[in-house]
């Protein structure tokens, strides 16, 4: 999977980061997915990321359109997701009479790499507050809609919250660099102020935390994870290919929507490093019958 230049990634991430987060995951391949979802996209990221990136292959479209079947995504739909791939130039084609294979572009596999740091790195350990705020104010006019989406997407993925329009905060300072990039990256340089210190003693952080992200819909969403995949046992290649999918599909939106509080600013014990020793319990178990039914694919699928 994806996160420098995290425009493709964070979009596919925040497509439905609401949704995600307030439903969890989704217990299952239960609901076909048809050429107008928005979940094939963000399911062709995720194979691509899981296990095209670690193989370096080359993919037939018919490898592609199997592996997203066996996930419930209906043949138009999974070409739909391929064309947009490519479009974006995250894979480069190659014609082979009536046929298509697939390469991850340069531009992919940066942006799948930084992205699979991120998701496999993330809730690893909970850091110790030195004690500073970085806070960041920075305005975009209503008009120009995109580039203020694109700005609330990268802000997000790298950890801030917003409490009051225009203002995003976050108690980890380390993140600066990373901020500082994306305001020149955006050219919203002009309108942005922003500062490291502690807190003056006026207000009740806690309820800046509150204010600045969902945590309640997070903390719900890593309840259900750990509910969902704790009890799940896949069977046959299929089964675990596709459990292994929406495994990192769920656990994926995590970074986006959990902005890792130190412990000094969470009020009782916080589930996410349960969940992530969910999700790497899971992985590890899943990893070696999933790897070969993905390769099965690529073989049998031309």
């Amino acid at each position: 999977m994806t996160v420098s230049n995290r425009v493709v990634e964070t979009a596919d991430c925040a497509s439905e980061p609401r949704d995600a987060v307030e439903s969890g995951s989704d217990g299952g391949s239960s609901r076909r997915r048809t050429a107008g979802s928005t979940s094939a996209r963000s399911l062709l990221m995720t194979i691509l990321g899981e296990f095209a990136l670690p193989g370096q292959a080359v993919i037939w479209t018919g490898s592609l359109v199997a592996a997203l079947g066996a996930l419930d995504v209906e043949e138009k739909a999974a070409r739909q997701a391929i064309a947009r791939a490519a479009a974006d130039g995250l894979l480069d084609g190659e014609r082979i009479g009536r046929r298509t294979r697939w390469t991850l572009s340069g531009r992919g596999r940066h942006l799948l790499h930084d992205g699979a740091a991120r998701i496999y790195g993330f809730m690893r350990t909970q850091r110790r507050w030195n004690g500073n705020w970085l806070v960041v104010a920075v305005t975009v006019p209503e008009t120009q809609r995109q580039l203020r989406n694109q700005l609330r997407t990268r802000l997000t993925w790298a950890g801030l919250g917003s409490p009051a329009p225009g203002l995003w905060v976050t108690p980890d300072d380390a993140v600066a660099d990373e901020v500082s990039k994306i305001i020149s990256d955006l050219d919203v340089g002009q309108s942005a102020m922003s500062w490291v210190g502690p807190s003056a003693d006026i207000g009740d952080p806690l309820r800046v935390v509150r204010s600045a992200w969902q945590l309640q819909a997070v903390e719900a969403a890593y309840h259900s994870f750990i509910a969902d995949f704790s009890r799940r046992s896949p069977v046959g290649g299929p089964a675990v290919f596709a459990a292994q999918v929406e495994l990192v599909q769920a656990w994926r939106h995590f970074p986006f929507a959990d902005p890792a509080l130190p412990l000094e600013l969470l009020d009782h014990e916080w589930p996410g490093p349960t969940a992530a020793a969910t999700f790497h319990h899971c992985h590890d178990r899943w990893h070696r019958q999933a790897q070969d039914y993905w390769r099965l694919l690529c073989r049998d699928t031309p």
